[in-house]
């Protein structure tokens, strides 16, 4: 009986292991979420279309937030007042131009890439053509911008230095840079459990022939 439990026994183990030795399930994606505002609403909106394509009205508000967000759905909305009058308060309107209110709001250190701080959220006040699309007034008032061959948003007034979108681990520490696809150190420990078991097993058989 003790010689049939051991190989079940080391069986389970490594079932057990190989159960956990998956890789970490990505958290979400780090990027730059795109919102709008209009001048008479007071809740934002995640932008159904890219800034370079959409065209704000004269005394719109819109919205960036750099964070960590699986979808749009939980995506962090921009923090801060967003009020088009207190933005735009000390730029008069112009004829043959529009005005479009921008809050930019850099994130977290927690959704920061390693080595990098978030500057503090800043509005600005865009005073453009009548036909600028959003990336035309952001562009005006927060250079240097970086976009991707894909036309993504990746960096804002040159935050961060680098990365577009890319997956964070659900392991990730806050501006860590684990990628969560390897196997774990416990993955290794509980291997090392099982080849001493094995060994251990085979003694015993080899002990138990010779006595």
């Amino acid at each position: 009986m003790r010689r049939r439990a051991l190989p079940l026994l080391l069986a389970s183990l490594l079932l057990c292991l190989w159960a956990n030795a998956g890789p970490a399930q990505a958290a979400g994606y780090r990027y730059w979420s795109f919102w709008e505002r209009g001048a008479s609403s007071s809740e934002w909106t995640y932008a159904t279309v890219g800034p370079s394509t959409a065209v704000p009205s004269d005394g719109d508000v819109q919205g960036f937030r750099f964070a960590v967000s699986q979808d749009s759905k939980d995506a962090a909305q921009p923090r801060g007042g967003a009020v088009f009058g207190v933005v735009c308060a000390r730029t008069p309107a112009q004829d043959g131009r529009k005005r479009v209110a921008l809050v930019i709001d850099f994130g977290t250190s927690a959704d920061a890439p390693a080595g990098e701080s978030p500057p503090a959220t800043r509005t600005a006040c865009a005073r453009v053509s009548p036909d600028a699309t959003t990336a035309d007034a952001l562009a005006s008032v927060a250079k240097p911008l970086r976009y991707n061959s894909g036309a993504l948003l990746c960096a804002i007034a040159g935050y961060p230095r680098a990365g577009c979108g890319e997956a964070v681990s659900a392991g990730e520490s806050a501006g860590g840079t684990n990628s969560g696809s390897g196997p774990s150190v416990g993955l290794f420990a509980g291997a090392a459990v099982v080849v001493l078991l094995g060994a251990a097993a085979v003694w015993q058989t080899r002990r138990r022939r010779h006595v």
